[in-house]
């Protein structure tokens, strides 16, 4: 997922603010996700789980991308599209639909573990911390998507110009 992030960030960063906070906020979340599944470059010699305190930073870090993502990216990128045409439009409308069941289980992760009154419940987290990955690659990939709208459009609108 980081090398799709960096292939993300090579394609459309620097052509918006907006897009650049969003891709910068993904790669805290996925260093982040890294850290306390103990993947490499952070894995520790010893197989331990996270902290508590680590998995409830990260839940908060997944609940501000997945909100960010709804209540403020992908308004202004239908929006775009809008202008751009029916074309443009209709993709849109065709994929935030798709990106829905990736923030409910967005947010059932963070009400399991954010709200979790033992630690008994990390016993269960690599498993859910795997479906967790499955379901947030489909939804950058669903999110690229839009992405890759936009900023061909733009980049037309601009030539044009």
């Amino acid at each position: 997922m980081l090398r799709e992030l960096e292939k993300a960030e090579q394609k459309w960063g620097g052509s918006n603010k907006l897009i650049d906070q969003w891709l910068e906020n993904r790669r805290k979340l996925l260093v982040h996700y890294c850290q306390i599944a103990g993947l490499p470059p952070y894995a520790k010699a010893e197989k331990s789980l996270p902290t508590f305190d680590n998995v409830k930073s990260f839940c908060d870090l997944l609940v501000d991308y997945v909100s960010e993502g709804h209540f403020e990216v992908y308004d202004q990128v239908v929006n775009a599209c809008e202008k751009f045409g029916p074309s443009s439009k209709s993709l849109a409308q065709q994929v935030l639909p798709k990106i829905t069941p990736t923030t409910n289980a967005a947010l059932d992760f963070n009400d399991k573990y954010a709200e979790a009154e033992d630690d008994q419940v990390l016993y269960q987290l690599d498993e859910d911390l795997s479906e967790l990955a499955h379901t947030m690659e489909t939804r950058f990939e669903l999110e690229d998507k839009l992405l890759e709208v936009l900023h061909n459009k733009h980049s037309e609108s601009a030539q044009q110009a």
